[in-house]
């Protein structure tokens, strides 16, 4: 993300006074990424663990959280150093069935969650006002399309941003459960693990919904779509970027990336010390753990559970369907490719958001059960990531790509070791089912 207080376009007026002002002017694609992260599949999947396994599962947010903000911060380099999208850097340095293999598999594993979340918002608003589903996936579908379509990148940025407060309603949720705070202490520092299939799908649908592929694509996006907001429309123009530059990328991207894990964490620990502490350890889905929350935890839990599955679907559906587009155009080299562009400028790649949002529509009319697939969904990232990841550390260690802003030694090992740890949970699931 650039840094705006450093550019000499900016109005002197227009630069925050305080250190406070600058830091929340400077958040941007990264606090989004790591809010769009926690959508109605991940608070479907952290319930599932919560229920099922109670606090055990509290750890893999402390493992999880230096892991995808390591990788996410390699994304968002990769796009402010070459001024390229993922797909676009992939396609000039990698075979085109490596290309088209790896965005196949995000749009195929993105238009099972748009359908699992849309099924998911409307599950929510049946819950609040009677009307059915059936009657609330349609609309949420075309209100999303409308306001990707009729508004401009810059609104939508803020209403993004506008919506990550929705996140807080799970963190007030955790304190009204009245955790065993001994055992979160416990369970939050000490790893436990267990060989089973449920617990190790868990796993891996928790390492998914959090390091998810689609998020790699939106992440490297948006930081050329913030220098596109700011006048720089050539990939000349966007190319490189100073120490205050990457700063300030850095801040952004761990701040939204602890927002995303802190939600993970609460969410764990509110079902662990209401479902899984009063016997509830068979839930399934979101809007499961939401009723069944209800009588343990009172009506204001009920309501702040069930708010937030909508709010944070309308983050998280835009950027699912966005990062398909992305990846697309990006891959077949179209130039008219960008939320900053009119929909009758670049009509193709507002064609590709749009279908992708039919077809997961599609998905729920199809009598699929889009709750179910919130959970299995988070599972299909969790065994699409790996190579991704690795993709991703090589590239931006790689001096032909990042020139002399290659990857920390640091920053490698954590991203050696995101890709080691979700591939032994991957082959661990598939073990384990045989």
């Amino acid at each position: 993300m650039k840094n705006q207080s450093v550019s000499p376009d900016v109005p002197a007026e227009d630069v925050p006074s305080n250190g406070l002002q600058r830091f929340l002017k400077e958040l941007g694609p990264g606090i989004i990424t790591g809010a769009a992260d926690d959508d109605p599949s991940g608070i479907s999947t952290y319930s599932v663990a919560g229920a099922s396994f109670g606090y055990a599962t509290l750890w893999t947010a402390l493992l999880s959280f230096p892991l995808m903000a390591a990788v996410q911060l390699m994304c968002a380099k990769l796009g402010m150093v070459t001024g390229c999208g993922l797909a676009s850097v992939i396609r000039t340095r990698y075979p085109r069935w490596v290309l088209w293999l790896a965005c196949s598999s995000v749009i195929t594993a993105n238009i099972f969650n748009i359908g699992a979340d849309l099924g998911g918002m409307a599950d929510a608003m049946q819950m609040m006002t009677g009307i059915r589903s059936f009657y609330w996936t349609p609309f949420f579908a075309m209100l999303i399309v409308v306001l990707l379509f009729w508004t401009s990148y810059r609104l939508m940025a803020r209403i993004f941003k506008c919506l990550t407060l929705v996140l807080f309603a799970y963190v007030v949720t955790a304190f009204l459960a009245h955790p065993d705070w001994l055992a979160v202490r416990r369970y939050t520092f000490l790893p436990h693990f267990e060989w089973s299939k449920n617990y190790i799908a868990v796993l891996v649908a928790i390492l998914g919904t959090t390091i998810s592929p689609y998020l790699f694509f939106w992440q490297a996006a948006q930081e050329v779509e913030e220098d596109r907001d700011h006048g720089k429309t050539t990939v000349a123009q966007r190319k490189g970027s100073t120490n205050a530059e990457l700063k300030s990328a850095t801040r952004d991207v761990v701040t939204g990336m602890l927002l995303s894990n802190v939600v993970m964490y609460f969410l764990i620990l509110t079902t662990a010390a209401t479902l899984n502490a009063h016997g509830h350890k068979g839930i399934e889905t979101a809007k499961e753990a939401a009723e069944a929350l209800r009588p343990l935890a009172g009506q204001g839990a009920y309501w702040l559970f069930t708010m937030g599955m909508i709010g944070t679907g309308m983050l998280a559906v835009p950027v699912l369907a966005g990062s398909c587009a992305y990846a697309v155009a990006e891959s077949a080299r179209w130039r008219a490719a960008s939320l900053n562009m009119k929909p009758q400028v670049a009509r193709r790649f507002y064609g590709v958001i749009a279908l992708s949002i039919a077809v997961g529509l599609a998905l729920d009319f199809a009598h699929l059960n889009a709750v179910k697939m919130l959970f299995w969904s988070a599972i299909l990232n969790g065994l699409l990531a790996p190579p991704l990841v690795v993709m991703v550390v090589l590239l931006t260690s790689d001096k032909k790509v990042m020139g002399n802003r290659i990857n920390s030694a640091g920053m490698r090992w954590l991203g050696w070791t995101c890709a080691a740890v979700m591939s032994a949970a991957a082959i661990g699931l598939i073990v384990s089912s045989i």
